[in-house]
């Protein structure tokens, strides 16, 4: 396999990735195409090998200091400098990658992970990255808040009894802990587009590629969790009513692409959870499709709440075993080429 490498174009500015601004497309497009003819990148559909870039989650809620989620990582910048590799790796392959897929983390305001759901004797919500476990809800210490159930289509009984039903199916599962995060990636507003650099450069490559993006919409159902894009955390109610339905699209398009490249964040959360829901749905089929994704580690950072949450070495532990069951461990700075065996 032969891949060029392409130079980055004048106007990326990677001190710019940890600001919100708007991107200027009648420009950009000029230049794209300008760009597509100067370096002859043809049209995507005309790729030999086909190339699918999966980006998670990379949100101004999670990516831009200040935001809501902001996954720091250890070094505290995590998602700025994961994102500055990120534009680099899409603007040096703009002739390599055929797709660019983004899944977006998008929520409303009464969600189960919100502090608006729950409430304890004293009239009190949780606060901001409590974790809930199935003991806190047996115990009642914390309850489901009996005021919004009609805005969800639940009476109190209902409610309590779903919210019992949920934190131990999570258990069961061996899932994460119902975690109250703050509000964030709220459908219509700032926190929950796209990171401007990212937005550009994925503008850019689909002006000059001729081809459309992919977007993918996680995460609206109040009732569950999704971090994943495969499908949420827990996908049927105590009736066996699906909560959400599996992305069939997204397992059908490995088989369509030779390589699946997957960055984004969080590395131990929405990345995470939507590999691994890859792998359970690949790895029994067909281990060919498993040896083509490709997981970008140097544009990923795992969530880190420092003196009190740090999920790095778990997530990294798991990108072990990602590696084990015959996915690559790769990093942008290195041509593709270097990544085939």
């Amino acid at each position: 396999m032969s891949f060029n490498i392409y130079p980055i174009p004048p106007f990326y500015d990677p001190l710019k990735v940890k600001e919100i601004w708007r991107v200027l497309y009648e420009k950009r497009a000029l230049d794209a195409l300008e760009w597509a003819n100067k370096y002859e990148i043809k049209p995507a559909y005309q790729d030999k090998i086909k190339i699918n870039l999966i980006i998670i989650d990379v949100q101004n809620t999670f990516c831009i200091p200040g935001g809501e989620l902001f996954v720091g990582g250890r070094s505290g910048l995590g998602a700025v400098e994961d994102n500055q590799r990120l534009c680099s790796f899409i603007y040096s392959n703009l002739g390599n990658i055929s797709q660019i897929t983004l899944t977006l983390n998008t929520h409303q305001t009464i969600q189960i992970f919100h502090e608006i759901f729950l409430i304890n004797d004293k009239g009190l919500h949780p606060l901001a990255n409590t974790l809930i476990t199935s003991e806190d809800i047996t115990s009642g210490k914390w309850k489901f808040n009996p005021e919004i159930g009609a805005s969800i289509g639940l009476n109190a009984k209902q409610g309590q009894e779903y919210l019992e039903f949920y934190v131990n199916e999570l258990k069961k599962k061996g899932k994460y802990d119902l975690t109250i995060w703050p509000y964030h990636a709220l459908l219509g507003g700032i926190g929950h587009a796209l990171v401007s650099s990212l937005e550009e450069a994925v503008f850019f490559h689909s002006i000059a590629r001729k081809c459309q993006t992919d977007f993918e919409l996680k995460g609206f159902n109040p009732l569950t969790e999704n971090y994943s894009v495969i499908k949420p955390e827990v996908d049927h109610d105590s009736k066996g009513i699906l909560l959400g339905s599996v992305n069939q699209k997204i397992i059908n398009n490995l088989s369509l692409f030779d390589m699946t490249i997957i960055a984004g964040q969080a590395k131990s959360h929405c990345l995470r959870s939507t590999v691994e829901d890859i792998l359970s749905a690949i790895i029994g089929k067909d281990k060919a499709l498993v040896n083509r994704i490709y997981l970008l580690e140097d544009t990923t950072s795992s969530v880190v709440i420092p003196g009190f949450l740090d999920y790095t070495d778990e997530a990294d532990a798991q990108f072990e075993k990602f590696k084990e069951a015959g996915m690559h461990l790769v990093r942008s700075e290195e041509p593709l080429k270097n990544w085939i065996h």
